[in-house]
Formats: C-alpha cells, sequence, structure tokens
C-alpha cells in the first residue's frame, strides 16, 4: 500500500508540473526545478529504514548525481534556439546525461567521494 501512495504523489507532481507549464511556463519549471522528488525520496526512505548512515550516503550521492545532470538544461533549449526538433533535442541532452553520468562514476572515487 505504501508502495501506491508513494507511486501516487510522485506521479502527481509530474501532472501538476505540466499542467502549471502549459499555461506558465516559468512557474512550471520553478516547481519542476524544485528538489521535490528528492525530497519525496528521502522522507520514504526515512520512514522504510530510520537509517541515518544509509540517508547520508543517500543524499550524498543524490548531490553529486545532479551535477552532470545539469548541463542537459542548457544543451536542449540551446539546440532547439538553432532549429533541431524537441525529440532529438531531448535525445542529445539525455545522451549527454548519460555520458557525464558514466564519467561522473568513473572519477568519483578518483577524487574520494562514495556514490
Amino acid at each position: 500500500m505504501f508502495f501506491w501512495l508513494k507511486a501516487l504523489l510522485s506521479g502527481l507532481i509530474i501532472a501538476l508540473v505540466s499542467t502549471i507549464a502549459r499555461r506558465y511556463p516559468g512557474l512550471g519549471a520553478l516547481v519542476a526545478s524544485l528538489p521535490l522528488i528528492s525530497v519525496f525520496g528521502m522522507i520514504w526512505l526515512w520512514l522504510e529504514t530510520k537509517d541515518p548512515t544509509r540517508m547520508e550516503a543517500h543524499v550524498g550521492a543524490t548531490f553529486w548525481y545532479v551535477l552532470p545532470s545539469l548541463p542537459m538544461f542548457l544543451l536542449i533549449p540551446l539546440v532547439m534556439r538553432h532549429g533541431v526538433p524537441f525529440w532529438l533535442a531531448l535525445g542529445a541532452g539525455c545522451g549527454v546525461t548519460i555520458l557525464l553520468y558514466l564519467i561522473m562514476v568513473w572519477l568519483a572515487p578518483k577524487l574520494g567521494i562514495q556514490m
């Protein structure tokens, strides 16, 4: 039952963002940029484990995984301004993000960062 509650609330956030963004793109972007999914993830993890060590590891790793995802939000609008269709721009943004995630996973241990 808890799984379905988590799925419902998470889905509602996505639906809310897309609904707001249709009328107010800037406000939709603001709501999308809030780390609501991360916060809900932390709440769900805490309620299920109450393990401070696991929470610390989760939150720390989340920070490091956010960094390689940020360029996607610059790349997609940049290439779309140059006439690249949305789906291709989205694919390129996701591809770059995956590449940057792989680099982060490879580089993090060399920098003493635990993921």
